[in-house]
This record gives structure tokens, C-alpha cells and sequence, in this order.
């Protein structure tokens, strides 16, 4: 169950289906990124679906996901392919720059559902990326 549930949650993102994403996810979910501020709950994570659909496109590949024997914690392992589509305050002009940048994500899950999901990439390797000419 526990794998299905980040499959699904992992399809969503792809589909860019932020409804499919929320569907996976508790009520309280914690929401940890990179560099970023904690989110509890699930509407300030429907708003940061909501500003990573306008500010990127991304499609995650190369997934590999690793659950523990209770089924109650769990990993996953992926590579990003990206587009930076609308600057972002604080980060690097975007104009369409392509990124692709290795990444990870450990999850918690209750009652079938994701509560606490950390994500974590190489923000410098990715603003080296977008910064680069050409």
C-alpha cells in the first residue's frame, strides 16, 4: 500500500495534477523542501502546488522507491528534469532554462496517506543550471 500511495503521488506530480497529489496526502501533512519554510497542512500545500505549476514544469524520472518493513516510512530516489518558466523572488531570472538535477524525498505515511514528506536537492547545482549562459 505504502508504495502504491507514492506511485500515485509521484504519477500525480508528472500529470501535473495537483488534485492527485492532495488526494495522497493527510489532512496535516508536513511539507519539508529544500532551503524552504515548513508547511503544515494541506492547504498551504495546495498553494505551493499551485505556484510550482506556474513557476516550473518538471517531470520526475529514474524513480526508485524504498519502503521499511512496517510500511510507515519510506523513501524515493529520481532524477528532475525541469523548465524554469516564471522567476521565482530571491532566485536566479527565469527564462525557460532546462535543468536536470538529482533528488530525493522521505516520506511518512498514516492510514494509507502521506503525512510528512521532506524533499531535498542541490540548490546550488540547480541555480548554477538556470544561471548558465546559452
Amino acid at each position: 500500500m505504502t508504495r502504491e500511495t507514492i506511485k500515485r503521488y509521484y504519477a500525480a506530480f508528472n500529470a501535473g495534477d495537483a488534485a492527485g497529489m492532495l488526494a495522497c496526502v493527510t489532512e496535516d501533512v508536513e511539507h519539508r523542501v529544500n532551503q524552504g519554510a515548513v508547511r503544515h497542512g494541506r492547504a498551504l500545500f495546495a498553494e505551493f502546488c499551485a505556484h510550482m505549476g506556474v513557476s516550473y514544469r518538471e517531470r520526475l524520472e529514474d524513480m526508485v522507491i524504498f519502503v521499511d518493513p512496517t510500511g510507515t516510512r519510506a523513501a524515493a530516489e529520481f532524477t528532475v528534469q525541469g523548465e524554469y518558466l516564471q522567476t521565482d523572488p530571491g532566485l536566479p531570472a527565469a527564462h525557460g532554462q532546462r535543468y536536470r538535477l538529482p533528488a530525493g524525498a522521505f516520506f511518512t505515511l498514516r492510514d494509507g496517506r502521506i503525512a510528512r514528506v521532506s524533499t531535498f536537492y542541490n540548490l546550488a547545482d540547480w541555480v548554477a543550471q538556470v544561471s548558465a549562459p546559452g
